[in-house]
């Protein structure tokens, strides 16, 4: 086949393939218009409109309607964070020596100052009894210096090195009571003692961990948020954390702290969030999924209904004074019930058609459903 019949076929088809779709696509007429393009209309659809013109627009369509309501946009925070103990301490012995008891079980809540464990302390307990000897000595020492002071028998000075002697003595003692104290290793905090990995007869030294206290009252979850949460991020503020192997727990919390600065690397902001614990179900170490809801902006609210697509995107039609208006809007939000748009010249308290859209057109008059006159059954009379 010859060059030129195939360019006048492949012409013709893309004369009827363009005519096509100005005849059939919805919204082809406005594109043309827009490029100066005017494709007129049928006989049939002229005399129409020539009918419309002079009837005074005709009959209007009927329409449903929505209100437009004002919603705040939900921006929530999501996060995985690790919980731990709201005190936690690891508990060493201040000396050395053998473990001769252990006075706890793995498991036990106790209070602060309980014993946990006792060293030999055969030496510090004579340390002990010769520091009260030489205290009682000292005592008695200066109560002889005093006496002969009063006959003038001994100077003051003797008076004053055998008072200095007796100070001596008791810091003497002091120190000794507490090197004795010292042999009994006693929980700091209140709380529960975990599994105690020494026994009795055990050989421990100051580096040697004796047991572990957690004080579970309530539980402090570290999580990191992406740096454009940083500035919504405050002390105090309200949240909700579900363990990740019992999502449908979920407990309310509170952040209690905000670090100083962005990591630079991640560039994450590390917060720290407090739970209760009253029933003592969560555990240090567990994972946590941490929500934080912020409140947002606030936008118009229009029933899902309501939003149109055309070429140039998304639209509404709002009804003012009777007549059908195009608004050309930005979908911020879909929610099950509604949507949050973003739009030039449209409030809460506009009223949106949502049923009956096929019918409206740019300034045409609309006629709410509920004003729609009821029909006359055909033959009857008043």
């Amino acid at each position: 086949m010859a060059v030129w019949k195939q360019l006048l076929i492949a012409l013709v088809l893309l004369v009827v393939a363009a005519g096509a779709w100005a005849k059939f696509f919805p919204g082809a007429p406005e594109v043309l218009a827009r490029w100066g393009i005017d494709i007129g209309e049928s006989p049939e659809g002229q005399s129409a409109q020539n009918g419309r013109r002079q009837n005074g627009g005709g009959p209007p369509a009927a329409v449903v309607t929505a209100q437009v309501r004002q919603a705040v946009i939900n921006d929530r925070l999501s996060a995985i964070g690790t919980g731990r103990a709201n005190n936690s301490v690891t508990v060493t012995p201040f000396t050395s020596g053998r473990l001769k008891s252990i006075d706890v079980a793995s498991g036990s809540r106790v209070e602060a100052g309980t014993v946990l464990a006792r060293l030999d302390s055969d030496v510090e307990e004579i340390a002990l009894d010769r520091a009260r000897i030489a205290l009682s000595d000292a005592e008695a020492k200066l109560e002889r210096m005093v006496s002969l002071r009063k006959s003038n028998t001994a100077t003051q000075v003797q008076v004053t090195d055998a008072e200095l002697v007796v100070g001596n003595a008791r810091l003497a003692l002091r120190d000794a009571q507490l090197n004795l104290d010292r042999r009994a290793i006693t929980a700091p905090i209140a709380g529960i003692v975990g599994i105690l990995p020494v026994e009795a007869g055990n050989y421990v030294s100051t580096d040697t961990v004796v047991a572990t206290i957690d004080d579970r009252s309530s539980i402090k979850i570290d999580f990191y948020v992406p740096e454009r949460f940083a500035a919504n991020m405050a002390v105090g503020g309200d949240l909700t954390a579900s363990p990740i192997a019992r999502p449908d727990q979920v407990f309310n919390g509170q952040v209690s702290a905000v670090d100083n600065r962005v990591d630079d690397k991640s560039r994450t902001l590390l917060v720290q969030a407090e739970i209760p614990n009253e029933k003592d179900s969560l555990r240090a170490g567990m994972s946590f999924r941490v929500e934080v809801r912020f409140p947002g902006e606030a936008f118009p609210s229009v029933d899902p209904l309501a939003i149109q697509w055309g070429t140039d995107g998304a639209f509404v039609w709002v009804v003012r004074d009777g007549k059908a208006k195009r608004l050309p809007v930005s979908v911020v939000q879909r929610n099950t019930e509604s949507v949050l748009v973003a739009a030039e010249g449209i409030a809460p308290g506009d009223v949106v058609v949502t049923e009956g859209v096929h019918a409206v057109r740019e300034g045409a008059e609309v006629l709410l459903a509920t004003n729609v006159p009821p029909t006359v059954p055909a033959g009857s009379g008043s």
